[in-house]
Parts: structure tokens; sequence; C-alpha cells
């Protein structure tokens, strides 16, 4: 179970250790549940990222996580910033990020975000029929047209992107379309973006769409005469959040993407394009682990229910995506795991379960539970349930701990009410 956790974690006789710090001193400190972030690993997957796509662009899509201070983590390993709304574009620019590190996406873009793109100088992602017009009203210099090649990911159908009908990007026409009406409005179109979905387990989808991108690439060279000097590949990389799940190293898939891009391009006749990546939770995903301290235990016929004093709340994944985890006892790690359980939320849902069945040491109120490959997706889509609070982040490095995101008060809930 360790390799789901960060490449820091370690066991020390009966205890978790991330970061040099002990999971038990983690929450008597900071409290729970509390996302604990390695600092060692988002750096070594952003190295292996950025190596994986030799001379391209490697930006976070900081919908995973938006974070200022994991957002300036990553920019000091030469990542860029993909945001899709005013909100994260604001972490962005706390982070310093500007100009050529931002792109900027979303399909229902207006002219206020989009004035607030130019005045960075970001690369803005053409998505919808008019939104030429919209962005050269703005000031926007630079953009990719977003393009919806039909190709149905192996993944989850709320998290597919790139398949006929997305409400995402546009078909080949009217994408064609939106590269002639940017051009002739004086907007420098840099390339293509196209993404065909989240939590990607092998390459099959991706290589398709990138062969079907150069041919869609060749024909608006034949028809407009304008060839495109980058290809955005999207993200969608997935990661390991349980041990019976088989992904392929973001990296390798990377590479592959990169390597299928070039030899797809040369075949159509067309120049090797700039490639850029978007990984959100590839590069997070197993950083973050979600500490929980335990309360009821209620034995009953056929299950035993192990209440914990967080849930959907701070983790809605299995809920929205039926996503699966595991657990860890954190200070009992040498003990057998004698009892399987299933973990549920605090929440007045009867869906709020955040782990159907795992093996745990005989779970007792108090127990401390370290849920891994939780730093993608969970906070970011956390919300006050229940008027309960947001929970807090740390991240953690050679023993030293620091508080990156406060965790919501009352006082924080009730601020907003007239």
């Amino acid at each position: 179970m360790l390799d789901l956790f960060p490449a820091s974690a370690r066991i020390d006789g009966n205890e978790l250790l991330i970061g040099g710090m002990r999971a038990v001193e983690l929450a008597e400190k900071f409290g729970t549940p509390l996302v604990v972030y390695c600092e060692e690993t988002i750096r070594s997957r952003a190295q292996a990222l950025r190596g994986a796509i030799g001379n391209g662009r490697v930006v976070f899509g900081t919908k995973a996580f938006p974070n200022v201070a994991l957002l300036r983590l990553l920019r000091e390993q030469g990542i860029g910033a993909d945001v899709a709304s005013a909100g994260e574009l604001a972490f962005a620019r706390a982070a310093g990020f500007t100009g050529a590190e931002l792109v900027v996406h979303g399909n229902n873009k207006d002219e206020a975000f989009l004035r607030e793109a130019a005045r960075d100088g970001a690369t803005v992602v053409l998505d919808a029929p008019d939104e030429a017009g919209l962005a050269a009203a703005a000031g926007v210099a630079r953009a990719l047209v977003r393009v919806t090649l039909g190709v149905d990911a192996d993944t989850h159908e709320a998290i597919r992107t790139g398949h006929h009908g997305s409400k995402f990007g546009l078909p080949t026409g009217q994408a064609r379309a939106l590269v002639h009406d940017a051009l002739e409005r004086g907007i420098d179109v840099l390339g293509l973006h196209v993404h065909v979905g989240s939590q990607l387990a092998d390459f099959d989808a991706q290589a398709e769409t990138i062969v079907r991108l150069a041919a869609f690439a060749a024909s608006c060279r034949d028809e407009l005469g304008w060839v495109a000097r980058v290809a955005d590949l999207g993200g969608g990389f997935g990661i390991r959040h349980h041990p019976d799940e088989h992904v392929p190293d973001a990296a390798d898939l990377a590479r592959s993407a990169a390597e299928t891009a070039r030899i797809a391009f040369a075949e159509a006749g067309l120049p090797e394009p700039e490639l850029w990546l978007e990984p959100g939770r590839s590069l997070v995903g197993q950083a973050g682990v979600t500490l929980y301290r335990v309360g009821a235990v209620k034995r009953l016929p056929g299950r035993t229910w192990v209440a914990i004093d967080g849930g959907m709340s701070d983790n809605p994944r299995p809920q929205l995506y039926d996503a699966r985890y595991t657990a860890l006892s954190a200070a009992r790690t040498a003990e057998p795991a004698d009892e399987t359980v299933s973990v549920a939320g605090m929440h007045c849902e009867s869906g709020d379960v955040l782990i159907d069945d795992v093996a745990l040491p005989s779970p007792r109120r108090g127990d401390l539970l370290a849920v891994p490959a939780t730093g993608a997706y969970t906070l970011a889509m956390a919300s006050n349930y229940n008027g309960v609070g947001r929970p807090a982040a740390v991240l953690v490095n050679n023993g030293e701990a620091k508080l990156i995101r406060r965790r919501e008060t009352i006082d924080d809930l009730l601020c907003l009410e007239s």
C-alpha cells in the first residue's frame, strides 16, 4: 500500500511518517481532517513530466488544487498554470505567474474574464463559435483553438471530454471556422488544443486523438494556409488511488504522447509543433494524503461502519465518480489488519461513504486514518455541506511542516451572511 503514498512516506515502528513528520504529530498540531502534501513528490513529478515532454511546455491544471504555495513550488520547477476562472487566475497571479506562463480555459468565458487574461498576456484557448470576437474586443493577443475529435476515452462518463457532443471545444468544421475568424481579427493563433478526458489509465484514446489532430491540422493548412505551431495535448494522466488499480506512469504517458505527436505531424507533412501538456492530478495527486480522526464505530450484522470527522464535504469524488480509495491506520501500522470495514463520512447522506471495504486493525474511537492519493480534486471540490468548514492543508519536507491553507472556522462560514 505504501506505493500509493508520497515518495517520502515511511513506516517507523508503528507509525506513518510523511516528509519526515509523524502523521500523529501533524494531526495533533493542525487538527483533522488535514491534507498533507509532500514537497519532494511534487518536485519529482514536475521534473519527470518536464523531462518527458522535452523542449515543450508543461502547465499545471490548477483546478486540481488552486493553492498559492503549491503554485509557487511548481513555478520554481518551470511549470506554467492552466486556469479556467477569474478565481483560478487570481491564485496564479498571487503565485507570480504571468504572460506565457498562463493558459486560460473555459467553455463559457465572458469578456470581463478575457480582459483579465489579456492584461496578463495569457494564451487563451478559444472554445466557442463567437469567442474570437469577444477575445479580440478584450485585447487577447495569442490563442489556441480547442477541437473535439470524437474519441471516447475509457474513463468515467463525467470526466470524458473528447467525444462527439462534448460541451468542450468544437467539431472540426466549426473549429476550422474559428481559426479563420481569429486570424481575421488579428489574433495570433498559435495552434490547436485537444483533451480526451481525466484519470486516463492507458494511452489508446490519446494516441487516436493525436493522430486525428495531425490530420485536422493538415486540413487547416490546406484550406486556410495556416500552420499550427503548437499542439496542446491536454492532460488527464491518471494516478493510482487503490492497490487494485493499474495505471501507467504519467511521465511514460507524456513521453508516448510527445513521440506520437512528432510522428503523426511528420506523416501529415507538417513541421514538428511545440508540444504542450496540462497535467493536474499527476502532478499533485499522489503528493497528498488526508488524515482523519475516527469517531463512532458501529458493528452491525454484515457490516462495520467506521465514521470519520470528514467525508463528502472534503472529498466528493466517491459520490461523483465512483472513486475508490484505501486507508492506513496511521498510528497502528504494525498491527494486523484483521477487520474489514466501511469508512463513512459524517454527513447526512447514506451515500457519504469514503471507502466501501478496507482491512484495518480493529478500529476504535480516536484512531488516525491516512487516505493516500488525495492531493487532487479533493480540497478543490470541497464544500461546506452541513455547515462544515473545509480542512487545512500543510506542505511537509525534511521534517518541517508549513501551513499552506488554514482550516475554515464557523466565523468564516458566517461572514458571507447578510
